[in-house]
């Protein structure tokens, strides 16, 4: 299992726009989809250049701009200079070590969020930072690399199913948020296995190797914590909007769908607690049982040295250089000595055993 490490985010100056990750081995590729309640329309290897981007914000139909590839600078900053919207929100897209943040002006709408996803070896876990820029009914959405995570949208949209066409924009980013948020319920679902695992390995298996394995995944967990809890907090402020009359880019009735995400962190928030609490337990219970171990090894110990002590003292005694020790002249002295050692040594076993010490 891989550990996980929180990574601080690196010292940019504030004019220097520079992408923080390290998916860089694939192109830049970006998708255009326009629909609306009656049609839908699809643009693969969209060249920005050819895009009129003033129109797609005037025109009713919803549109949704995906982007794989965060590594060609120029065109990130192209992207929020030409939809109008402050540039060092490109800093902030391209920064992906900063931790999960919101922030709205009268018009736009800028949300990052960290998807965290078990990989296939299922050893390791692979963190991605996602950002929406939302503003009228254009959404746009900054994916580090090509994935899979919306593919359940795209379908719903062609095949104009459930709610998705029927609603603006800001019900599309819901879906999008609640997309990445049920990664986190399989990446814990993941650390559930492993923690039951070492619960059992931890009354079984003697090896220290079981509390480092309890102690790496404690990480794991706090480091799952950490990214849940400032997404909590973004998704409070969200739905906290509603009252807000300065931003307008999300319908009141739609309010709900985000309280139902601010829900479900919750949910995420109690299960990681409860897991980790998990792990404390069965790291507790491990020290527990070494220390069970060891007592009854001491336990073992003591009752041996406590039957030979008086054995010894026996030997010891008529082990001394006096001539004159009466005993040492009786024939059968060596047997009647050896029969009450013997006779000692089973008086006391019958003790210890009466008094349950063994």
């Amino acid at each position: 299992m891989k550990r996980l490490k929180y990574k601080k985010g690196r010292k940019v100056q504030p004019n220097y726009f520079e992408y923080t990750g390290q998916h860089k081995e694939h192109p830049v590729a970006m998708q255009l989809f326009v629909y609306n309640s009656e049609s839908y329309t699809e643009t693969t290897n969209l060249n920005l250049d050819k895009v009129h981007i003033q129109q797609l914000l005037d025109s009713t139909d919803v549109k949704w701009l995906n982007v794989h590839g965060l590594h060609e600078v120029d065109l990130i900053k192209k992207i929020v200079e030409t939809v109008g919207i402050d540039l060092y929100i490109a800093g902030d897209i391209l920064n992906v070590a900063k931790r999960t943040r919101m922030e709205e002006y009268e018009d736009w709408l800028f949300f990052s969020i960290k998807s965290i996803l078990p990989e296939k070896d299922d050893v390791n876990v692979r963190v991605e930072q996602i950002s929406f820029l939302l503003k009228g009914n254009l959404l746009i959405s900054f994916q580090e690399k090509r994935g899979d995570f919306f593919s359940h949208i795209r379908e719903r949209i062609k095949t104009n199913s459930g709610l998705i066409c029927k609603k603006k924009s800001d019900f599309l980013l819901y879906l999008m948020l609640d997309a990445v948020m049920e990664n986190f319920y399989i990446t814990i679902e993941k650390y559930e296995d492993i923690i039951e695992h070492l619960q059992i390995e931890a009354k079984t298996n003697e090896s220290q190797d079981v509390l480092i394995r309890i102690e790496k995944c404690g990480e794991d967990l706090n480091y799952l914590r950490r990214s849940i809890i400032p997404l909590k907090d973004s998704l409070f402020n969200l739905k906290s909007m509603k009252d807000d009359n300065d931003f307008n880019g999300i319908e009141k009735s739609n309010y709900t769908f985000f309280s139902r995400l601010y829900q479900k962190s919750l949910e995420l928030l109690d299960q990681v607690d409860y897991d980790i609490s998990s792990l404390e337990s069965a790291s507790s219970f491990y020290f527990s049982a070494q220390g069970h171990r060891m007592n009854e090894i001491m336990k073992t110990l003591t009752i041996v040295s406590v039957i030979f002590i008086p054995l010894t003292f026996i030997v010891g005694v008529y082990g001394m250089n006096f001539e004159n020790i009466p005993e040492l002249k009786a024939p059968n002295g060596y047997f009647i000595t050896l029969g009450a050692m013997l006779l000692l040594v089973l008086v006391m076993i019958y003790y210890f055993k009466r008094k349950k010490w063994f």
